[in-house]
């Protein structure tokens, strides 16, 4: 009697936890493996001593118009545990001069906001905008200073604090071709596709535990603190999984998906070009429930801090491409921050107790160069793919990319699956 196939996803972060639900909604035997004693890779939330509560690593937002975001949150019962605005709302602090504006982008498709000057950016005017258009569109191998001139209101109070956010690299030598397709997938569709969302009450609660509850109910296997060594290769086929308590021997059926981070994957596939430069995020939490009110979100212009998000029992801080703060004191980036905290909402001068959490490699940096490194999820390997949001998605590295790729990877195993049971 021939066993049924197995599918070995290594890795339960985002990207591998997409394939392992997408794969065990298909009826397919997953077995997913973890080196760490939890999922969520750089998408987690864990219990701070310092500060008595639950918090995240960092601050992932997403938007509504992410399908594959709204997919896997509807595959495993968890579309409720995003917040946001019922409308594009993107309030903004410019600390330089205490200017305060709120962005809201019209629904529908046509840009009609941009003809109002109390929707716009203040100092802006409509002839300004054609940069969002401009940036739209496809700009394979170019960076955005080769696009956009990077300079005025509303580069330096919409442009480049949205753009560091999304690629987390410093957006004049970003690319703009992964800057304009997050363009094209949401502002460009209107602000219904627009809107901010945040997992509530935490990551944990919204994107990984539901669906490691989902797998376990669809009979998958799930293996933490078991950490991949290699790869045993025979001719074109994977033979065998090296993990730290034994090799796993995959059979003519099998498959496996590496959702692994670059620098994991790159030697185990000698030859394989993966990024090899990345950025720092750097995330400040405080024991502080704010003001009734208070936007979910809010854009920090002039100062340390990118955005400021509100959450039920605290606040949270995100800098992006914070290479620059990883040394400094944490205390004392403690400290400068809540100053910027507590005049952007508001508050008493008097810090609230805090945590820093930075992120040394984060993400890969979103430069044409590094974008050119990124591998597609087929392999040479008939019965191995990869996934991971530094992979070939055509997007940033964001959580809607780490999705993308976990579906890509698996459909390329089940693609394999009926090529073995149905051979030409």
């Amino acid at each position: 009697m021939t066993r049924a196939p197995r599918i070995h996803v290594v890795g339960a972060g985002l990207s591998g936890l997409s394939a392992a639900v997408t794969l065990a909604g298909r009826g397919l035997k997953v077995i997913l493996s973890e080196a760490a004693p939890q999922a969520g890779g750089r998408c987690r939330s864990y219990h701070d001593a310092r500060l008595g509560m639950v918090i995240d690593n960092g601050n992932h937002l997403v938007l509504s118009g992410n399908v594959a975001v709204q997919r896997y949150l509807r595959a495993i019962g968890a579309e409720d545990r995003l917040a946001g605005p019922p409308h594009a709302e993107f309030p903004f602090l410019d600390l330089r001069d205490g200017t305060r504006w709120t962005l809201r982008p019209n629904d529908g498709v046509v840009p009609w906001w941009v003809l109002s000057a109390a929707r716009r950016v203040p100092g802006t005017a409509l002839r300004d905008y054609a940069a969002l258009a401009r940036l739209a569109r496809r700009h394979p191998g170019k960076r955005i200073d080769e696009v956009l001139p990077c300079q005025g209101p509303l580069w330096e109070r919409l442009l480049r604090p949205v753009l560091v956010s999304v690629l987390n690299t410093a957006p004049e030598e970003g690319s703009a071709e992964l800057a304009g397709a997050v363009m094209r997938e949401s502002l460009a569709r209107g602000g219904a596709a627009s809107r901010p969302l945040v997992a509530t009450p935490s990551l944990d609660a919204a994107f990984i535990e539901p669906a490691l509850a989902y797998l376990r109910g669809a009979g998958a296997e799930i293996r933490m603190g078991r950490r991949l060594r290699g790869l045993e290769i025979d001719g074109d086929r994977v033979a065998a999984l090296d993990f730290a308590d034994g090799a796993e021997p995959l059979g003519a059926q099998d498959r496996a998906i590496l959702a692994l981070p670059p620098w994991v994957v790159a030697p185990m596939l000698p030859g394989l070009a993966v990024p090899d430069s990345f950025r720092a995020i750097v995330n400040a939490h405080f024991r502080l429930a704010p003001p009734p009110g208070t936007p979910p979100i809010t854009g920090v212009v002039g100062g340390v801090a990118d955005w400021v998000f509100a959450f039920a029992d605290r606040v949270s801080v995100t800098i992006s491409a914070a290479d620059h703060l990883l040394e400094r004191d944490p205390d004392a980036l403690l400290a400068t921050l809540w100053e910027e905290v507590a005049v952007a909402l508001n508050l008493p001068p008097e810090p609230s107790p805090g945590r820093i959490v930075k992120e040394k490699r984060a993400t890969f940096a979103a430069t044409p160069e590094q974008d050119m490194r990124r591998p597609p999820g087929r392999t040479a390997f008939a019965n191995l793919a990869l996934a991971g949001d530094w992979t070939a998605t055509g997007l940033p590295a964001t959580i809607e990319g780490a999705l993308r790729s976990g579906e890509t990877a698996a459909a390329l195993a089940l693609s394999g699956l009926l090529v073995a049971q149905n051979p030409l």
